[in-house]
């Protein structure tokens, strides 16, 4: 489910940045405003993509610890009842 989020952001993203590309390319203006607005657009999405980037990492990470940790408690707790059992 939140993979499928964040897919969905990802690709918004990019058709927002094709999308704006286009829309700078027909704009009546010059060639070097043009240009400039280009290279700004881009480095606006790049920095948006780094940012969310990181931001998938750091949930990544989350649910890891997460799995980790009840990881280590089943195995604790099949330890315990393996002593119960074993008197």
């Amino acid at each position: 489910m939140a993979r499928e989020s964040s897919d969905k952001v990802v690709w918004f993203l990019a058709g927002a940045a094709i999308g704006a590309a286009v829309a700078l390319l027909y704009a009546p203006a010059s060639g070097e405003e043009t240009r400039a607005k280009l290279r700004e657009r881009a480095l606006e999405g790049k920095e948006s993509l780094t940012e969310r980037g990181r931001e998938l990492m750091d949930r990544g990470r989350d649910l890891y610890d997460k799995g980790r940790s009840l990881a280590d408690e089943a195995a604790d707790m099949f330890e315990r009842g393996k002593k119960l059992v074993e008197g």
